[in-house]
This record gives C-alpha cells, sequence and structure tokens, in this order.
C-alpha cells in the first residue's frame, strides 16, 4: 500500500507541474500578444502639435566668433564652478560648449553646442521612470528626485548630451534645462543673454523657424538652404543656421524619423524578453524538481523493496 500510495502522490505532483508549466507557456504567449512591439510603420513620424507657448533658439552660426560668452553665462545660471574657464565638452559642471571645427577648405567656425530639446525626445522615451519630460512650453526637464541613475538617457540620445556624475554617490543625470528658472520669471536663457553678436535668438519656434527661412532667402550664398533642427528626428527646439554644410560641422545625419521610434521598441520587447526568461527558468524548475522527485521515488521504492525482503526472512527465520 505504501508503495501504491507513494505511486499515486507522484503522479499527482506530476499533473501539477504540467498544469503549472502549461499555465507558464500560455502566459508567456499571452503576454507577448500584449506587450509585442509596434510597427515602425504604425508609429506617427510628425511632430506634436505645437503651442503657441513652445519655444525655442535660434543659432546663426555665421556669427559665432567663439568668445565662449554664453557657455560662460550658463556656469554662472547654474551655479557651476571654475566660471572663468571655458568648457571643452559636456559633464556635471558644464552643460554647453562652444566646440572649434575647421572644414575642409581650412576654415575655422564656432559652433555652439548644448541640449536640442527635441520634440520628440529620445531621452524621455528612454528613461523608466520618469525622471526626464519634454514640457509644452517647449524645454526637456530633468528630476533628479526620481532618476535612478541608469544612463539610459545617454545611451539613447544622437547628440549625447546627458552626462553622468561619477564622482555624485547619487549617480545623478546632467544637462540644460533651457534655464526654466529664467523663463518662469519672464527671462531669456543666460546663454542667449549673454552673445554680444546677436548669434542666439529666443522666441517661438514656429516665429524663429519663419525669421531663419527669411534670412536664408534675403542673403543669397550667405547660408545653406537648411536650417537644422526643422526636421532632423522630427524637429528640435534648437535651431542653426550655417555656411557649410552641417555634416562638416560634427552635426549628425539624422532623418526625420522620431529617434525614440527605435528606443521605443527596443524598451517594449523588454517585458516579453524578461517574461520569457522567467517562464523557462520556471519550467526548467518545475522539470528539475521533478525528475528529483522521481529519483527520490525510485530510492524510497528500493528502499521499501529491500525492507519486505527482509522482514519476509526475518520470519522465516522464526
Amino acid at each position: 500500500m505504501r508503495g501504491i500510495k507513494s505511486d499515486l502522490d507522484h503522479k499527482g505532483r506530476s499533473r501539477r507541474d504540467f498544469v503549472k508549466c502549461a499555465g507558464m507557456a500560455a502566459a508567456a504567449a499571452a503576454a507577448s500578444r500584449l506587450v509585442g512591439p509596434k510597427s515602425a510603420s504604425a508609429a506617427d513620424p510628425s511632430p506634436p502639435e505645437e503651442t503657441d507657448t513652445a519655444v525655442g533658439v535660434l543659432i546663426d552660426l555665421t556669427r559665432c566668433t567663439g568668445c565662449n560668452s554664453c557657455a560662460l553665462a550658463c556656469k554662472v545660471a547654474n551655479d557651476k564652478a571654475q566660471r572663468a574657464t571655458p568648457p571643452d565638452g559636456f559633464s556635471s559642471e558644464s552643460y554647453s560648449y562652444v566646440d572649434e571645427q575647421v572644414t575642409a577648405d581650412g576654415k575655422t567656425h564656432f559652433v555652439k553646442r548644448q541640449c536640442m530639446h527635441c520634440l520628440h525626445p529620445a531621452c524621455v522615451s528612454a528613461c523608466t521612470v520618469g525622471a526626464l519630460r519634454k514640457t509644452p512650453e517647449g524645454p526637456v526637464v530633468y528630476d533628479a528626485g526620481k532618476c535612478i541613475g541608469c544612463r539610459y538617457c545617454q545611451y539613447a540620445c544622437p547628440f549625447g548630451v546627458p552626462t553622468y556624475a561619477w564622482d555624485d554617490p547619487f549617480g545623478l543625470i546632467h544637462k540644460c534645462q533651457l534655464c526654466r528658472q529664467r523663463l518662469a520669471v519672464g527671462e531669456v536663457p543666460a546663454c542667449v543673454a549673454a552673445c554680444p553678436n546677436g548669434a542666439l535668438r529666443f522666441g517661438e519656434r514656429r516665429a524663429l523657424l519663419s525669421q531663419a527661412r527669411a534670412q536664408i532667402d534675403s542673403n543669397p550664398g550667405r547660408y545653406v538652404p537648411t536650417i537644422y533642427g526643422e526636421h532632423e528626428a522630427s524637429g528640435t527646439s534648437i535651431l542653426y543656421l550655417s555656411s557649410v554644410p552641417f555634416t562638416e560641422l560634427g552635426f549628425p545625419a539624422l532623418g526625420t524619423q522620431p529617434v525614440p521610434l527605435y528606443a521605443e521598441a527596443i524598451m517594449q520587447q523588454t517585458p516579453l524578453i524578461a517574461l520569457s526568461v522567467a517562464s523557462l527558468a520556471t519550467m526548467m524548475h518545475l522539470l528539475f524538481r521533478r525528475r528529483n522527485h522521481l529519483a527520490e521515488f525510485s530510492t524510497n521504492e528500493e528502499a521499501g523493496g529491500a525492507a519486505q525482503q527482509d522482514d519476509q526472512r526475518a520470519g522465516d527465520e522464526q
């Protein structure tokens, strides 16, 4: 009876294990339908409808002399160290800098770099905790209180803007926020206010685009017939005019599709991948447990049979 009962218990456990495995497989299949990535062709590549309060900055590189007034003013406005030292790149102590580029014809051009405040920000799309968000007014802002230091925004940004504070025990991200504290009281960004040559102009993005087109049309030969940021990556709030092709100045050649389109496809697959791995791990665990139960059952059966033989021999001897 003991052997028969053990066999029935084992069979019952095997059926339960099978049901659990089947249930997990069904859950994984259902999840794949729920969280599967959207087709790229189904995504809407057009920028969101702009409001009258959506602002930006138009940068005329033909007027930039590389004086670094904008970058130094940025340091002051954001309470950074070494305020008299021009930065040479993005860091936790510098949210903008002036880049010196030499073109193929040997001419030197100066390019102000900062966050582009994209209409469809890849950093916002990649952030899993909502620490970055695009505001209706235009700037892409950052909430350090929500940041977990995953650095997904760094990997997602096509302009290499967000920086990670390695020496900060909290590991926070740093980037230009278009002087949101100044905008809140009706002032223009510090870099715009500091430029002595009129290379930076602040205003509504739609108005800036109209002004930029008028400058190109009224100054034949001075500008390339392109406004960088009008369509790149579905549009940015920081716009540029230049006398040479932007690729010669180190600007990334981006299409008109929003960069987050690709980041979102990966992020959408993350739950499916995680669930699939978890389901596989659970099924393997159940299979190994079943094998152990079989081995244990076989051992118990052998031990039970040996005990019965010993009892029978003892009875015969008596």
